[in-house]
């Protein structure tokens, strides 16, 4: 099992605005990067890309719980099993975001995934506060 956490945003807007925008799995296409991702697929309670270089991972809802948390988990046909918490946090005039994803991999390829995804999730979490200004 290995853990990889995002690191935290400030996002100019409420827990409640960012828990809509980010619970449409279509608007994570926004979030991602695009000269590194392709053949998109979205839904608003599933998605899948490919991850250039990569294998293609599907994502869908596990749980929620508006406006505080959202759970993803991977899809079946994903090549890692792992799931994906976005917490949002109250905080004065806007939210604080972070992501933590508990994979469950081996010792091996959690060496070769754990630096790619850590950037992948900063990256989310930049376009996240880039979002919403």
């Amino acid at each position: 099992m290995a853990t990889i956490e995002s690191k935290k945003v400030e996002v100019n807007a409420s827990p409640t605005e960012v828990f809509q925008f980010v619970h449409d799995l279509r608007n994570l296409k926004e979030l991602l990067p695009q000269d590194k991702i392709s053949e998109w697929e979205g839904h608003e309670d599933r998605c899948s890309f490919k991850v250039a270089g990569a294998y293609k991972i599907g994502l869908e809802h596990k749980s929620a719980e508006e406006p505080t948390s959202i759970v993803l988990k991977a899809s079946e046909g994903s090549p890692i099993d792992f799931d994906l918490h976005i917490a949002l946090d109250q905080l004065d005039g806007g939210t604080a975001a972070s992501m933590v994803s508990n994979l469950n991999v081996n010792a091996f390829m959690k060496m070769m995934v754990e630096k790619p995804l850590k950037s992948l999730f900063d990256y989310i979490a930049d376009q996240l506060k880039a979002k919403f200004g």
